[in-house]
């Protein structure tokens, strides 16, 4: 049966063909709809980790215990698992066992733009990379028989572009798998330094065998065209050049990690000339260098920054040698803000009217950053708000204890914050740190965390209590304050800011969009008691805007927070009659 789906959706089904077992997994853009699409079959067990070096740890312990195993993260998510990455490597595997990594070229919802197949080639990993739906499902199957075949952890790489388009699959049955028996062996999975001396010629034995490979498998096949000219790429290029170039001379890889030499020289010497077409870092173009393969154009057509597209390949290239096809204007850009009635809100308009300096972390709150709040200073990656609040007032001193504060949300928090609240704690640091608790990882789309009270698949689970968590690590002054009350909100930070010694202050309300929150009617605008005076503005809330020169609330978009009504001293936002 065809099918249409998402890329992350045919990877989901790649697992549930291949008789995979085990699949952990971090919520993180653009790889977050794969957990969540394995977690509707019931042949596989799926769980959300607190982080991604938990469920890379989780699935290499499920692949030593003889299961089909898999892990998914987002790009810098790999960072986090990069110290098991690099361990089981050297240790290879019993069951297969496949690393999904969600590149997001263009930084469309990330802090920096990362390249893993760096990650490949440093771990000496393999590494596949699909460029449509089709491929996604097939090659998760294949880096499953790879894995095995090899005794080796496999790569498997997407990106933005791949993950969220959609595109015809072919479905299959479930393929099971016995569990494979577990023999105790301690020379390959206790990776101390006398083992893993002898382990590391057996990841080199291995490369080569992985070269011969990719060499004649078919994984990396030619599609011979016009012979002017001949491109080299991979994954979403592969579509773009095609869209531009359909009648092109094409290498296309679908193994990025190691790449074949042989077979790249070879389709060399078959065109007039030779030209790599990938994203971001010179990966495939270094490695034709350095084997002495021409390159007759590469980075210095295309960039090392932002993801390509159809209408950049063609403006690099000028025409080529066939012609183009026109793909319109650019789409414009839509800037993300806060959504009406975000509890966050309330928190930024306080900590930017106070003046306070705000070490930020990864999620919806980072948005605090942006106008009209501008509260949030630094944004590094998950769990640095409170590690770095601690390093910052440790240099400064206890009086820029008193003028700054940390926020960080539950998952978050979960993820790597806790790590750091210890480290004040531990330190003797003086520091006040905001949990921003909404009930739910909201910037990737609603994923349950431990502090829910819900699994991945939805089963009730023991919630993790933020307040008996922070108590337990050793802070005394933990509190927690509704963030739709600024009143409250302003007398707490003033209060803890003030305090000698660590405290925690917990502003608790569930994300706005949440199915069970129950939405308020829609305030209106009294515009005869309306001034003018564009206070209301100052919360950025995008369902109030001005026009001559009054306040006007869209009813589509007010939920009926309230919030606004605290910024207006005229009293003119108001609830509608018997709401």
């Amino acid at each position: 049966m065809k099918t249409l789906l998402l890329g992350n959706e045919a990877v989901a089904r790649g697992l549930y063909e291949a008789g995979c077992r085990f699949v952990s997994a971090y919520p993180g853009t653009p790889s977050t709809e794969i957990a969540e699409a394995v977690a509707k079959y019931d042949e596989i067990y799926a769980e959300w980790a607190p982080n991604e070096k938990v469920a890379a740890e989780a699935a290499i312990g499920a692949s030593i215990g003889g299961a089909r195993s898999f892990c998914a993260m987002k790009h810098v998510g790999l960072n986090v698992a990069a110290d098991p990455l690099f361990t089981v490597s050297y240790t290879g595997v019993n069951g297969g066992l496949v690393i999904a990594v969600a590149d997001d070229q263009g930084m469309h919802s990330s802090q920096n733009e990362q390249d893993s197949r760096h990650y490949a080639i440093f771990s000496k990993v393999p590494m596949l990379e699909p460029s449509d739906s089709a491929e996604c499902l097939e090659y998760t199957k294949l880096a499953f028989d790879l894995s095995e075949e090899y005794d080796t952890p496999v790569i498997f790489r997407t990106s933005t572009r791949v993950a969220h388009s959609q595109s015809i699959v072919e479905l299959s049955d479930r393929v099971e798998h016995e569990l494979k028996p577990y023999q105790k062996n301690p020379a390959k999975y206790v990776m101390m330094p006398g083992n893993a001396k002898n382990r590391h010629p057996v990841v080199e034995a291995r490369t080569q065998k992985l070269i011969e490979y990719a060499e004649t498998s078919g994984i990396n096949r030619i599609e011979m065209g016009d012979t002017s000219v001949g491109f080299i790429t991979a994954g979403i290029c592969y579509e773009y050049l095609r869209e531009c170039f359909p009648n092109a001379s094409v290498l296309k890889l679908g193994m990025v990690n190691p790449l074949p030499v042989d077979l790249i020289r070879s389709f060399a010497s078959s065109v007039d000339k030779l030209i790599v077409i990938e994203e971001l870092d010179p990966i495939i173009e270094t490695h034709l260098r350095a084997n002495g393969i021409r390159v007759d154009g590469g980075k210095e057509l295309f960039g090392l920054c932002g993801e390509l597209s159809q209408n950049k390949i063609r403006a690099a290239l000028g025409g080529g040698t066939a012609p183009f096809i026109d793909f319109g204007e650019t789409v414009p850009p839509r800037p993300p803000t806060l959504c009406p009635g975000c509890p966050h809100r309330g928190t930024f308009y306080t900590l930017g009217k106070l003046g306070l300096m705000v070490s930020g972390d990864i999620g919806c709150y980072t948005l605090g950053s942006l106008p009209p709040l501008q509260a949030v200073d630094t944004t590094v990656c998950m769990g640095a708000s409170i590690s770095g609040l601690h390093g910052f007032n440790t240099v400064r001193g206890s009086e820029s204890a008193k003028k700054s504060v940390a926020v960080i949300g539950d998952s978050t928090f979960m993820h790597s914050g806790i790590t750091g609240l210890i480290d004040i704690v531990y330190n003797k640091g003086i520091s006040t740190v905001l949990i921003l608790d909404n009930s739910i990882t909201g910037m990737t789309g609603h994923q349950n965390n431990p502090t829910t009270g819900k699994t991945l698949k939805g089963e009730p689970a023991p919630a993790v209590s933020i307040e008996k968590l922070c108590e337990a690590v050793g802070v005394k002054r933990v509190r927690v304050v509704d963030p739709y009350a600024l009143d409250d909100l302003k007398a707490a930070l003033l209060e803890e800011l003030e305090a000698e010694e660590p405290s925690v202050i917990i502003l608790r309300r569930p994300c706005i969009l949440l199915p069970e929150v129950k939405i308020a009617p829609a305030l209106y605008i009294d515009h005869e008691k309306c001034k003018g005076c564009r206070q209301c503005m100052t919360i950025g809330c995008p369902s109030i805007s001005f026009a001559d020169k009054k306040a006007t609330i869209d009813p589509t978009l007010c939920v009926g927070c309230e919030l606004c009504t605290q910024m207006c001293k005229f009293e003119a936002i108001l609830k509608r009659e018997g709401k």
